[in-house]
């Protein structure tokens, strides 16, 4: 009996030190009203988007181990009954979070298991998921979360204008937010005018200047609320075809992309977006060798052309664009040395082992790893994750 009470008193013991140490580091930043992403739009300190949280970053990486570092390089994707083990074991930089991870669930139960997993963990973690809206919901489809799932953009903004669209936009994030979801990867910056375009029922429908001002206010409407969006799919998909399932070889010329397709990522860029997910398609005119999301000539244009300094995101690394161009085993150590700041995976463990063997033959500069990093815990701050 002793025994047994000696090890519940150290676990509480353990869990208190973890609570203590991170909101110290984490949570002293803000009040109920108000948020670091609105000090930086005020103070506008620096021009990198999380540069004025760079110091205390560079702080709480002091103590980090070099597991520590690479497990916050990933996004993986969540398994209930290893996501503790991971936690304790691999320290990732957080979770997505997909459609059957919430059936079952209620609000409060959802938000139990979240919150259980933050205590945890060292560093606070990234939780995400794919609330487009219309053809893409993880968490509204279900009645225990909302009565109707969340229609998408584009049909709150052809049914109600501006107003309708702030209004759907604001309650899904608070909706996310209040089961302890912080970082929706969406809005889609496609642009698509052709019904017959692959991702067209996911855009806005509309051509690139009209895309780009109704992606700004979107961004927007994230930021006004606190929580995360992120731009997809960079550099725009255009009419290609799924990357999920085939590869998409992209002819288009760089003036198009100039003209068109980075439009709506330029403005979400203007107005703080956060983070910008990359696709898997072959850009020829930029690079015909890789796809976007290991090419680092395409992030390349994200971080000098648009001037982007938040958090590159891979897609799904599992996905069969990238086994079809990258030999096994390799695609996450490109995807670090080409610039990207968070992975997702769906095989975490493989990858993480393929990175720190990477770093252990120098074939990823511990510099790389250290400035992702840096970046990845100074938007968790700036976030209050």
């Amino acid at each position: 009996m002793k025994k047994i009470l000696m090890v519940v008193v150290s676990v509480l013991v353990v869990g208190c030190l973890i609570f203590i140490w991170k909101d110290e580091l984490f949570g002293k930043r803000v009040d109920n009203n108000s948020s670091n992403l609105n000090d930086v739009k005020k103070n506008n300190v620096s021009t990198d988007l999380f540069g004025q949280y760079y110091d205390d970053a560079s702080k709480i990486m002091k103590d980090m181990t070099l597991e520590e570092k690479i497990g916050q390089l990933f996004l993986v994707r969540y398994d209930k009954n290893l996501a503790s083990s991971w936690v304790y074991d691999y320290h990732p930089g957080g979770f997505i979070m997909f459609a059957k991870d919430f059936d079952n669930h209620t609000k409060d139960s959802i938000k139990e298991e979240i919150d259980n997993l933050q205590s945890i963990s060292k560093i606070p973690l990234v939780v995400a998921v794919d609330e487009e809206g219309g053809y893409v919901t993880r968490v509204s489809r279900y009645p225990n979360f909302r009565d109707s799932k969340f229609l998408s953009p584009r049909e709150y903004y052809e049914t109600g204008g501006e107003e309708l669209l702030e209004k759907t936009e604001k309650e899904k994030a608070t909706l996310l937010l209040s089961i302890g979801v912080n970082l929706n990867l969406a809005p889609v910056a496609d642009v698509s005018v052709n019904s017959n375009d692959f991702i067209n029922n996911r855009t806005f429908n509309r051509d690139a200047r009209d895309t780009a001002v109704l992606i700004g206010k979107m961004v927007n409407y994230a930021n006004d609320v606190g929580i995360s969006s992120s731009l997809k799919h960079f550099p725009g998909y255009g009419n290609n075809v799924d990357t999920h399932t085939g590869v998409a070889i992209d002819e288009r010329s760089y003036e198009n992309f100039l003209e068109n397709d980075y439009l709506p990522f330029e403005e979400g860029i203007k107005n703080k977006v956060p983070t910008v997910l990359v696709s898997h398609n072959i850009i020829n005119c930029i690079d015909s060798k890789y796809p976007a999301t290991l090419s680092k000539k395409v992030i390349g244009e994200l971080r000098e052309k648009l001037n982007f300094s938040g958090i590159v995101i891979t897609d799904d690394l599992s996905m069969g664009a990238v086994s079809s161009y990258v030999e096994d085993g390799s695609a996450a150590v490109l995807a670090v040395n080409s610039g990207d700041d968070l992975i997702i995976t769906s095989d975490f463990v493989k990858m993480y082992d393929e990175v720190y063997q990477a770093v252990t033959d120098k074939k990823i500069d511990i510099e790389t790893i250290d400035q992702a990093v840096k970046r990845n815990i100074a938007w968790k701050i700036a976030y209050d994750m």
